[in-house]
């Protein structure tokens, strides 16, 4: 057993990182954002075990980052907006999820990079983790079904 209880053989053994994509889309709580598309920017951490591709060398026995890039700008991209960036980054974790089997869980940074504040900020952002057992029991949308899923700033 792992310290936090979890039988050390369904643990991931890796991870994946994409780091920096950029994705235009129209989410946010003002009209104003919810009708000028503006970038946002994502990380993932890609939670799987990668033991067996590290000996065969074979895509099938991974996880094709590839695919999960491209369902997480399909969700950002739209057509659905979300008024928050919460919802929008569990949105991007069960897209994510729902790429592939071996995928055991995702972390989704998430910043939207010219937010409306009188302030100058770079970014504002928020870090959430979904696992399998909560894109099963209805996602980011609920409570938190995995241990350790986070909301907040990166």
């Amino acid at each position: 057993m792992a310290g936090d209880g979890t039988p050390e053989a369904t643990r991931p053994t890796g991870r994946i990182e994409v780091r920096g994509l950029r994705v235009v889309g129209t989410h946010g709580v003002l009209d104003e954002e919810r009708a000028r598309p503006q970038p946002f920017e994502v990380d993932l951490d890609l939670g799987v075990d990668l033991a067996l591709a590290a000996r065969t060398d074979r895509l099938e026995d991974t996880v094709d980052y590839g695919a999960v890039v491209e369902a997480t700008a399909a969700v950002v991209a739209g057509p659905r907006s979300f008024a928050l960036l919460e919802a929008l980054a569990g949105a991007v974790g069960e897209a994510a999820l729902a790429t592939s089997p071996l995928l055991e869980a995702v972390t989704v940074t998430l910043r939207k990079l010219r937010p409306p504040l009188a302030a100058d900020v770079a970014s504002v952002g928020v870090r959430l983790t979904v696992g399998r057992q909560a894109a099963a029991s209805g996602g980011a949308g609920g409570r938190p079904a995995v241990p350790g899923r986070t909301t907040g700033t990166p």
